[in-house]
């Protein structure tokens, strides 16, 4: 697990949890774009408000029976992975915003490794 410390990269691709690719949630489908594409990790989370492009407030309603949220799919690997995945799916991202930045790994464990 020594190849996933130091310093590494993190992509944030923020999404609405309504968007979709082929009928499919597209959060959900990037999600197993990155286990296929064999990268360190990714994390998703759901906000519970957000505003994004269109100046529209999303929020959690409790009465509404369709949530429109924000989530925001992490991902980090080297940053030529994470690079190389971003332009590869980018086609499916109708509307998104996505950062990139520095991050540094100190711990990376699994129930299998005992570094």
């Amino acid at each position: 697990m020594k190849r996933y410390l130091g310093v590494k990269k993190a992509a944030r691709i923020y999404l609405d949890n309504s968007d979709t690719f082929e009928g499919k949630p597209l959060w959900q489908v990037l999600m197993n774009k990155v286990r296929q594409e064999g990268l360190a990790g990714a994390t998703l989370y759901k906000a519970a408000a957000g505003i994004g492009a269109h100046t529209q407030l999303h929020t959690f309603e409790i009465w509404s029976l369709s949530q429109k949220l924000p989530v925001i799919l992490e991902i980090i690997d080297d940053e030529e992975k994470v690079l190389e995945f971003l332009k590869k799916y980018d086609g499916m991202i109708g509307e998104g915003l996505v950062t990139f930045c520095d991050v540094e790994v100190l711990k990376y464990k699994s129930a299998s490794t005992f570094e």
